[in-house]
């Protein structure tokens, strides 16, 4: 029978901390959210792999480090409400759920919807909500957010969902440039914008997050 608590324990000693991930809540947390809970059954015994597990339809979970040095950034406080834009199968809401008062994890698959609300209740994370609709509209019913988290990449970045977070507010995204991605945190500070660079990863670009190609004849 596999260990998963061991291979967990070593996907933080090996992955994350040598990362610079230095948050202990985000530690706690990828310590304690069982990863194969949130993986399609096939792919069980390549959970704690470093790289992005496959959903299909161009959709993953996002690997170990990359979600880590997201959180990282991001510093989501014990008050605070968090938007996971794309939530997938809802491992990134279940760790932010240790994190924050509470996690809105939006997905716009119905099937991934479905996987992530049976995940989350069976595995007891009743922080979380999980949201059915467009990613691109970011579940504004809900906002405004403190914390937005991306859950893949993005070509650009509509201003309606950054228009989401509250003053003091910040957003973590994998912004897809060139061959490798460029993680970036925002912070919306007087209705504002500023960015700036955390790292490099990759990862698929959402539905409905790609750059729109002006028609030429």
């Amino acid at each position: 029978m596999t260990d998963f608590a061991a291979r967990r324990t070593m996907m933080v000693d090996n992955q994350i901390r040598p990362s610079d991930v230095t948050k202990f809540p985000v530690i706690d947390a990828m310590l304690s959210v069982p990863r194969e809970n949130f993986v399609p059954g096939d792919k069980k015994e390549a959970a704690y792999l470093g790289e992005n597990i496959e959903l299909g339809q161009g959709r993953v979970v996002l690997e170990p480090r990359t979600l880590a040095k997201m959180l990282d950034a991001a510093d989501i406080h014990p008050d605070e409400l968090v938007l996971d834009l794309g939530t997938g199968t809802g491992y990134s809401a279940a760790v932010m759920s240790r994190m924050a008062e509470a996690v809105i994890a939006l997905e716009e698959d119905e099937s991934l919807a479905e996987d992530a609300t049976t995940a989350l209740a069976a595995n007891s994370f009743d922080n979380v909500v999980v949201v059915t609709g467009s990613l691109t509209d970011g579940a504004a019913e809900h906002g405004p957010y403190d914390v937005i988290v991306v859950g893949g990449a993005v070509e650009h970045m509509p201003e309606n969902i950054t228009d989401l977070l509250k003053d003091g507010g910040r957003i973590v995204a994998l912004f897809a440039e060139g061959r490798l991605g460029v993680v970036r945190i925002g912070y919306r500070i007087d209705g504002q914008m500023t960015w700036r660079f955390a790292f490099n990863a990759g990862a698929p670009v959402l539905p409905g997050f790609e750059k729109h190609q002006a028609f030429a004849l």
